[in-house]
């Protein structure tokens, strides 16, 4: 079977950003944030995707200073 095509990336739209301390969340819009299908790809990632348009615009890092954390510490 072949893969249905998806956009990754392909306009040059600014990134927003944001962290919610508390929560250890990153969330990563590509352009603007809008509603999405949250699409959970493992280790704390979750790929959000515009069903519509078949583009991915956004993604959600969970755990991102525990993650900094335990890396620097095998380092």
């Amino acid at each position: 079977t072949t893969m249905e095509a998806v956009k990754i990336l392909e306009r040059k739209d600014r990134f927003d950003w944001e962290y919610d301390e508390e929560a250890d969340v990153l969330y990563l819009s590509i352009g603007r944030p809008r509603k999405a299908t949250g699409v959970d790809i493992g280790q704390g990632v979750v790929v959000r995707f515009d069903e519509k348009k078949k583009e991915v615009v956004g993604l959600t890092i969970l755990g991102v200073r525990a993650r900094l954390v335990e890396s620097l510490k095998k380092a």
